[in-house]
């Protein structure tokens, strides 16, 4: 005869402000099959989790339902606290009735009776739960990294000091990410190269970090600890070891092409350096823009190059890499400009966004740190600065707010107050969201001692008369329209997951949100950590941050990867799908659908990878036969569930 203990948890008011709690253990009580059934306020507490030991050791229990929250936040916390008290942890199992109950429901005697029913289900699936041991697997003691931005460099450099080996990727010629592009950083006004540069170099000399760029992920299969991971490598038709970056293949290339680095302020040539700090150091042959490679119809660069680096016959590679966690630090990409039609942009020269007036800024930017207009390269002697660009609409364009806008449009006001003695400075805004050690304090250094005007309001219409920017906008403040005749615009475009983010996150097969950013396992208590297990988030890929924020959130996920890759084995839940030869057919259908790609076809019948299955199963679902069922949620313990909740 089994025995089952059911304790009830009060979750403060939480459940026991809809669910009679008390009501549901007395009912439990005499169910069949329970030995014992209590309620406690706090279950998950440790005096809750010695009434749950004490109760299986003094009652003989040998099954367990704690109806409590959500099993994915406390299911570990209690299955470790049966085992703790020598119960096979897969004995116990949670009733979910906060979430599923309390929290959806306002009628306490409807919520009450439907508590009963959820326990009593989750009672019934237990009575037919199979005592099972943890599937165990090795680990591989390296980590890929993609991403060579601020986040993606710090994670490599946490993990490398850590003594673990790194693969960093990345898909542009050098590291560094858009923050290499910036000016200066707030709120300390901090150059963005000095504090950058010196983590780009120790990430390209450091013993543990293999570091590819020109290089994008291409496939990943496996499971946590165990990944395999291809990475196809572009040539860059130049020999970094033998580049002395003396420049003349540059000066002999007869293509110009916008510079991406200075956001198509300025142009380069087909063969070229990113930037004079770039990692690594060597130029690049883009392809793309070539006159030709096959056949050769230039060939000026190789003739000029005395040092021999220009290889021609340098071939695209595929890098196959053994990895046991990834970190995806893919960062940001700003909001379409062509979208802000509105705004003039794309139709006047002088509307910029954000990251072409910090490379204006730059002292290795194309006007060498002069705040220059682009159509006349006149200093602007008036300026608009336009916040929530694209952000904060989600009528036209982004509903969620951009995060740091507030902070670097207060920062170009400044910076263009200090470069433009006698310029003035306008800022059109919705709120003022400066959340973060001394950013407030900076937004008010704008303010009072750079004078910088902001006016709370919407911009209504941009257009161009008499070599002026005319800006309408409201301020609703005063009630006042206002116009202004500026001689350039700045918006502050949204950020957004960077491009080809949607194309990487199919081949890691992690989840993303509505807006496109890396979803976390738990907003709360994973934030550095995917739905899938043994990859991580770090960075304005998971959503827009500041580079602090991404600085703390690297560290973090490092920090994580290194809980798996220091233990020599993992553990991974026994609870999957398994198959009865006898009466599967092979057709397939259970491979199509499973989402963990963990389903293969072996010998004509269907096999189950143990450690790839997550126990979704949606393979049983699918199957027309019932030849595959997921361990204890078999279809008989489904049926049993539906017959309890139902009254039967």
């Amino acid at each position: 005869m089994k025995r089952t203990g059911v304790f009830i948890c009060h979750c403060g008011i939480n459940i026991a402000r809809t669910v009679d709690v008390k009501k549901v253990a007395e009912e439990l009580a005499n169910y069949p099959g329970v030995a014992h059934s209590e309620d406690y306020i706090y279950m998950c507490s440790d005096p809750g989790q010695n009434k749950i030991i004490d109760a299986i050791k003094e009652n003989n229990l040998d099954r367990v339902v704690v109806s409590c929250c959500s099993p994915t936040l406390h299911e570990t916390t209690f299955r470790n606290a049966c085992k703790a008290a020598g119960l096979n942890q897969y004995l116990c199992e949670i009733g979910n009735i906060r979430e599923q109950c309390s929290w959806v429901h306002e009628d306490r005697e409807k919520a009450t009776e439907k508590a009963i029913k959820i326990t009593k289900s989750t009672v019934q699936r237990l009575l037919r739960n199979e005592a099972l041991e943890p599937i165990s697997v090795p680990v591989t003691r390296r980590s890929l990294v993609i991403g060579g931005g601020i986040a993606g460099i710090q994670s490599a450099l946490d993990l490398a000091n850590s003594g673990y080996e790194v693969v960093l990727v990345e898909r542009s010629p050098s590291i560094g990410g858009h923050m290499i592009q910036l000016s200066e950083t707030f709120p300390t006004l901090d150059c963005s190269q000095c504090i950058l540069t010196p983590k780009m170099v120790e990430a390209s000399k450091h013993p543990n970090i293999k570091l590819m760029t020109y290089s994008e992920v291409e496939d990943v299969s496996g499971y946590v600890g165990n990944f395999k991971v291809k990475i196809r490598k572009k040539p860059t038709y130049v020999d970094p070891n033998k580049c002395v970056l003396c420049d003349e293949c540059s000066k002999v290339c007869p293509v110009v092409v916008p510079d991406e680095f200075d956001l198509g302020l300025t142009g380069r040539n087909a063969i070229y350096i990113p930037f004079p700090q770039a990692i690594p150091a060597t130029y690049t042959l883009d392809s793309k823009n070539c006159p030709g490679l096959v056949p050769i119809a230039c060939g000026k660069c190789a003739d000029v190059c005395e040092a021999g680096a220009i290889d021609f016959d340098m071939k695209e590679e595929i890098i196959e890499e053994e990895v046991g966690t990834i970190i995806t630090a893919t960062g940001f990409d700003l909001y379409g400009k062509e979208n802000m039609a509105e705004y003039g942009y794309g139709k006047y020269a002088d509307v910029l966004d954000g990251l072409q007036f910090e490379r204006l800024l730059s002292a290795s930017g194309p006007t060498g740190g002069k705040v220059l207009r682009p159509s006349d390269h006149k200093v602007p002697k008036e300026v608009v600065f336009i916040q929530c660009s694209g952000s904060r609409d989600p009528e036209m364009h982004c509903a969620y707010c951009s995060k740091i806008c507030c902070m670097y449009t207060a920062k170009h006001a400044m910076l263009y107050q200090h470069n433009v003695h006698g310029g003035q400075s306008y800022v059109f805004y919705i709120d003022i969201r400066s959340g973060g050690k001394g950013y407030e304090e900076f937004v008010q250094r704008a303010v009072e001692d750079d004078g910088v005007v902001y006016l709370r309001g919407k911009v209504s219409k941009i257009f161009e008369e008499d070599n002026k920017i005319k800006v309408w906008g409201v301020d609703t403040l005063t009630g006042k329209n206002i116009e202004i005749d500026a001689d350039m615009v700045v918006l502050a475009m949204a950020m957004r997951p960077s491009d080809g983010m949607s194309e990487l996150t199919k081949k890691l097969k992690i989840a993303v949100d509505k807006d496109g950013f890396l979803s976390e396992a738990h907003p709360k208590l994973k934030p550095v950590e995917s739905v899938t297990a043994g990859m991580f988030l770090a960075g304005a890929a998971q959503a827009p941050k500041d580079i602090p924020e991404a600085v703390a959130q690297a560290s973090g996920a490092a920090a994580k990867a290194i809980t798996i890759l220091s233990q020599e084995q993992l553990y991974h839940s026994p609870a999957v799908a398994e198959v009865n030869l006898n009466l599967c057919t092979g057709c397939g259908m259970c491979v199509d659908v499973c989402p963990y790609d963990a389903i293969s076809l072996e010998d004509g019948k269907a096999a189950v990878n143990d450690v790839l299955c997550e126990g979704c199963g949606t393979c049983a679902a699918t199957c027309l036969r019932a030849a595959i069922q997921t361990r204890n949620l078999t279809p008989l313990q489904v049926h049993e569930m539906i017959k309890a909740s139902l009254g039967g």
